[in-house]
């Protein structure tokens, strides 16, 4: 190795980018592009899912260079880490994924892979014990294993009927 000093204290640097030579090549600034496999290894989602998701979700848009490479910019990565957080930890379905897009923008699904805003549409969240109506009794007994998912079912869909009535 030359005497030329490094542009960076190697002592700075994350443990995992210490090793060999290649590795360095591995740590990259928050805002340099990446390749679809430094963002699959990231988010620990496979290459196919993320070419899957592009065609899903129209604001989640790579560069594409000559061949095809994809390069995902940093507001990509950024998208991205919400269409995660939306899909595998919150439950939410494409369907419901794409609604939310359209309706609240890509700055809402960034925010909540932030962390910054909760996933949590108003209309959805759970209403409190207050406001809560009393669930009408069932006609007919169900078994016991059945009654409280079942009962709680009906409790919902009688708030989005009133809801409904409400509306109209």
């Amino acid at each position: 190795m030359s005497g030329t000093p490094l542009p960076f204290d190697p002592a700075d640097m994350p443990e995992d980018a210490t090793g060999a030579a290649g590795d360095l090549a591995r740590v990259k600034s928050a805002q340099a592009f990446r390749t679809i496999s430094e963002v699959s290894e990231e988010l620990d989602i496979p290459a196919h899912v993320l070419r899957f998701w592009e065609t899903k979700f129209p604001a989640l848009t790579p560069m594409k260079r000559g061949g095809g490479r994809r390069y995902y910019r940093p507001a990509d990565l950024a998208l991205l880490r919400g269409i995660r957080a939306l899909l595998y930890d919150e439950g939410l379905t494409i369907k419901g994924l794409q609604k939310m897009l359209r309706e609240r923008g890509a700055k809402h699904v960034v925010a909540i892979g932030e962390g910054l805003e909760s996933p949590m549409i108003a209309e959805d969240a759970p209403e409190t014990d207050a406001a809560r109506p009393v669930a009408a009794p069932v006609a007919a007994p169900m078994g016991a294993s059945a009654g409280p998912a079942i009962e709680d079912a009906i409790a919902r869909l009688e708030r989005l009927r009133d809801r409904l009535r409400a509306a109209v």
